[in-house]
């Protein structure tokens, strides 16, 4: 499984969903690739309102914010 992080330059709610990312303890490794809405017009009309969003790769779900480490540990089994 490998996760894209949906989010754009100076967002600080995004800044606070990384943060809880990296200081969440997970049972094994998770690929994240960053993914700038700001850089497609599609993207930006999707997400605009609410990044930050995380998506699994191998299924399509979405995790948008607010959440919180129980939520995105659930996200991840």
């Amino acid at each position: 499984m490998e996760l894209r992080f949906y989010t754009t330059a100076g967002c600080h709610l995004c800044e606070l969903a990384e943060a809880l990312m990296v200081n969440t303890p997970m049972p094994a490794p998770v690929p994240v690739s960053v993914v700038d809405i700001a850089e497609s017009p599609a993207l930006l009309e999707r997400y605009s309102t609410r990044i930050p969003v995380l998506q699994r790769t191998d299924t399509g779900a979405e995790l948008g914010w607010p959440f919180n480490r129980d939520q995105l540990l659930v996200f991840l089994t």
